[in-house]
């Protein structure tokens, strides 16, 4: 199956350098590129890829508000979004993530990384630069929530506990088997349990409720 990419960057070199590691997968395709937020929203919303690349800076409509409209709470059928910038201290990354971005990278994180980030929002997993991981979210902590974190539907279970603390320090679905010596059908069966008594759509949102109930410090 090939992963069909949409990539949004107000730089022409960015996005060409981008286009051309993405381009050299052999299941990856990229089917669209925007110089700014407002094309990309119409460009990911009339083509429907599979992975939206998006920098947070870009004129008319920020990486951020692109987010929201593509992959944010009210939004039906939410497309996978990855946000990538130059800066890890970019004051926009929680509010990227609260709108629904399944990843985070920095441009200089490398085309392995960058690919590794494609692959996991399309599997529906979510990955965050490892160096920035923990100290994004702690900072995410450390502000305080906008509001009282939701409590769960139902009491999280031992092993929903134990599942939740690997998703918030960023581990893979076959890293949380491999730590906890279960099944990958197991993890994905708590990590589904756990979003429905979240409210979660997708594992940041559950990284960051851990965060947010300082269940991590």
């Amino acid at each position: 199956m090939t992963i069909r990419v949409l990539i949004a960057d107000d730089q022409q070199i960015v996005r060409t350098g981008l286009a051309t590691i993405i381009d050299g997968q052999p299941n990856m395709d990229v089917v669209a590129q925007a110089s700014d937020g407002q094309e990309a929203v119409e460009m990911a919303r009339q083509l429907r890829p599979d992975v939206c690349l998006l920098d947070i800076r870009m004129p008319n409509l920020d990486g951020v508000s692109a987010t929201r409209q593509l992959a944010g709470p009210d939004v039906e059928e939410p497309l996978a979004v990855v946000v990538i910038t130059t800066f890890d201290t970019d004051d926009y990354v929680h509010g990227a993530l609260k709108a629904g971005a399944r990843g985070f990278l920095l441009k200089d994180a490398g085309p392995a990384l960058l690919i590794q980030a494609i692959q996991a929002a399309h599997a529906g997993d979510a990955l965050i630069a490892p160096s920035i991981t923990a100290r994004l979210l702690a900072e995410f902590s450390q502000s305080g929530p906008s509001s009282t974190p939701a409590q769960p539907i139902e009491p999280l279970t031992e092993r929903e506990e134990e599942i939740l603390l690997t998703v918030a320090t960023g581990l893979t679905n076959a890293e949380i088997a491999d730590q906890l010596h279960i099944s990958l059908s197991t993890v994905k069966f708590h990590l589904a349990s756990l979003m429905q008594k979240l409210g979660a759509r997708n594992r940041v949102e559950i990284a960051i409720w851990a965060y947010e109930t300082e269940r991590v410090r």
